[in-house]
């Protein structure tokens, strides 16, 4: 069995356009998460999908029981994956997507999905804080424009910087091209 995990973080219907919190690019991050995914299928890893419910009706986005919080057609689930259901932005905290790891013997984990500059940055650090080798693909990753002291950072800025940050210390950053060739 393979020692390598896929985690597909909330590719999620308010993510796309005419959702709720569009992202940037998100159409081009979920085409490259499913190409990885079929990959991970065949080659037998284990997959988990992360799927973000906020705990309020009245939430922005992933509102409980929305279509928006529905994971996207695109990369559905399996019936033979796991769904990991989270309420905070790390999705370690609060939920069994360690145990799920520990049990299936992962030594390996590959994230992909979004926010690049939130969920795939705080489960990158937790991933690489827990000891597992951590890959992230950076064109399977979305984020949005960002505002700080009055000025906005373009989404292109926010995710160079994010990956460039991750890149550093916690993780393997590629393309998709780079990770399917290797």
């Amino acid at each position: 069995m393979s020692k390598r995990a896929l985690i597909l973080i909330d590719i999620q219907n308010d993510y796309f356009p005419g959702g709720k919190w569009s992202l940037h690019e998100m159409h081009t991050a979920s085409a490259n998460a499913a190409r990885v995914l079929a990959a991970a299928r065949a080659a037998g890893d284990t997959v988990v999908h992360v799927r973000h419910e906020f705990e309020s009706v009245d939430a922005p986005f992933f509102a409980p029981g929305s279509s928006g919080a529905h994971i996207h057609d695109q990369v559905e689930p399996r019936a033979d994956e796991s769904v990991v259901l989270k309420h905070k932005v790390n999705a370690f905290l609060g939920t069994d997507l360690k145990a799920l790891l520990d049990k299936a013997g992962v030594q390996e984990v590959t994230l992909v999905g979004a926010m690049s500059h939130m969920c795939i940055d705080a489960a990158a650090r937790a991933s690489a804080d827990f000891g597992y080798a951590t890959t992230v693909i950076h064109d399977a990753c979305a984020t949005r424009d960002q505002e700080f002291e009055g000025k906005r950072v373009a989404a292109a800025q926010v995710q160079a910087a994010y990956m460039a940050a991750l890149a550093f210390a916690y993780a393997t950053v590629v393309s998709t091209e780079q990770y399917l060739a290797s």
